[in-house]
């Protein structure tokens, strides 16, 4: 299945959950209503739990926070993937676990907004009435779409053009998932000796070469197509536009095999500029509505974080004053994202003056490259070690999360001096938003003294960026300040 057609299974089942979740929504109200006309609460015992409820339209307000809450879960414990491949077990144990967490997260919620009319028992019962609805909806559309494949439904017949390594990938590739709905008919090939040779004594990964790229137009009409498929080198760019304008003129779809480049971790997705088509290589996530949550979590928790802190900081800022001259806060300039200049904010931490002298300590840097860290800086106030041995100092970030310039989990945000002697591979770890902690924090902080394993560890993250990664990152995070593991 190509990926437009697996983004449009995505929605349209996005859209039948929701449909099945207010189903279940007002089945479960008016279930629960008719359960309390049926028995009089004042002969059960504890009769509050089966009293009557609210009007509908109090409980209706109630979706804007259901909806959003076990879609997302779902979406981010993968029910949305893969359909054709999946058992129903598998799918159920999904849809189970996201209805679970979905009225542990709609439970809290309700509890710390004390909304006391939302009735327990209905709760319960919506818990499972939506995974009976939404287990048997996604049981029957497992079964419509293989039923469907197996009749030829969502079949598309691929005519690639090209018969070097690529080609043979793609067709593996295409082969491998033989749910997917995809078949390749044929190869052509530019060079016709090649074509005469390999169509009389064997075929290529069992596909046979029906021809030369001349003969496209012939080949459209003698066979059935649904698109053409071209993976040729780059010095083809020229030669394949005759055949491109054959596929438009029969109504073909043709598309062009974007892996141009042999591009390392760049990943490849098509775009285009006020109608001008072009192939992007991107080295972060292209996830746009994860990075977008990430963005919204970290408004949420940068604001209430700072909300909830706000009594602790004059007495933070009181003791800093009180045992050594300066500023109470630490300001410098750090590079974000793509190299954006910011200006971070630390509770000071070392005496007045300490950037100028960092460069007498040279000798006590732990870490080869770049960066400086050091055990026993002699720059530290008594209140700033303790300061970071908790990361209590990098507590006023939470304002640079809240503008925008920093996240809640990412690469530590460097110095323009450090940024300056990177190598070409080590500027990547800029391409995300720089955080309060990240990766290399939860696996070894301040123990790791290879700056090379240092930008390893940020890159990885960057790779294998998720929100379930930063979920784990958190988490892990909050053992690791509270024991001062690593803290410099």
């Amino acid at each position: 299945m190509t990926k437009r057609a697996e983004v449009f299974l995505k929605q349209l089942v996005l859209l039948i959950d929701l449909a099945v979740l207010v189903m279940a929504f007002l089945g479960t109200y008016y279930l629960r209503a008719s359960v309390h006309a049926f028995y009089r609460a004042d002969f059960i015992p504890g009769g509050d739990v089966l009293g009557p409820l609210k009007s509908l339209d109090s409980y209706l307000s109630l979706l804007l926070l259901i909806l959003p809450l076990w879609i997302v879960t779902l979406y981010l414990l993968g029910a949305y993937g893969g359909l054709r491949v999946k058992s129903y077990r598998h799918m159920a144990w999904l849809v189970l676990k996201a209805c679970t967490l979905g009225l542990l997260f709609f439970g809290s919620v309700v509890f710390i907004l004390k909304l006391h009319y939302v009735s327990r028992s209905f709760m319960a019962l919506f818990f499972v009435l939506s995974f009976c609805l939404l287990a048997l909806e996604r049981a029957l559309l497992m079964t419509c779409f293989h039923v469907m494949l197996r009749r030829g439904y969502f079949h598309r017949s691929l005519l690639i053009v090209g018969t070097g390594p690529r080609a043979i990938r793609l067709i593996k590739a295409v082969q491998s998932h033989p749910g997917g709905g995809l078949r390749v008919i044929g190869l052509l090939d530019d060079d016709l000796s090649r074509v005469v040779r390999v169509v009389t004594t064997e075929s290529v990964t069992g596909v046979t070469l029906l021809g030369t790229l001349a003969q496209l137009p012939e080949i459209l009409q003698q066979h059935v197509v649904d698109e053409v498929v071209f993976v040729v080198p780059r010095s083809w760019m020229t030669r394949i536009e005759p055949s491109i304008l054959a596929c438009e003129l029969a109504g073909v779809r043709a598309t062009v095999a974007a892996d141009l480049f042999n591009m390392r971790f760049a990943k490849a997705h098509p775009s285009d500029l006020d109608g001008i088509p072009l192939i992007s290589f991107d080295t972060t996530s292209v996830d746009q509505w994860g990075l977008a949550a990430k963005r919204v979590i970290d408004l949420l928790v940068s604001g209430i974080g700072l909300l909830a802190l706000l009594p602790l900081f004059p007495l933070i800022a009181l003791v800093i004053k009180a045992t050594s001259p300066g500023p109470v806060l630490f300001r410098q300039i750090r590079c974000g994202l793509n190299g954006r200049r910011f200006t971070l904010y630390k509770f000071r931490s070392m005496v007045e003056g300490a950037e100028a002298k960092q460069a007498e300590l040279s000798h006590l840097n732990e870490l080869n490259g770049p960066a400086f860290k050091a055990t026993s800086d002699p720059r530290l106030t008594s209140v700033g070690r303790w300061l970071r041995k908790f990361s209590i100092d990098e507590l006023p970030q939470l304002v640079n999360v809240l503008k925008g310039e920093m996240s809640l989990v990412g690469p530590r945000p460097p110095i323009p001096a450090e940024v300056g002697q990177y190598e070409p591979w080590q500027r990547r770890r800029l391409s995300m938003r720089p955080g309060i902690t990240g990766y290399w924090q939860v696996n070894g902080r301040n123990h790791i003294k290879d700056f090379d394993e240092w930008m390893q560890l940020d890159l990885e993250y960057i790779d294998r960026w998720s929100l379930l990664l930063d979920t784990k990152i958190l988490l892990k995070t909050v053992p690791t300040v509270l024991l001062g593991v690593g803290a410099k």
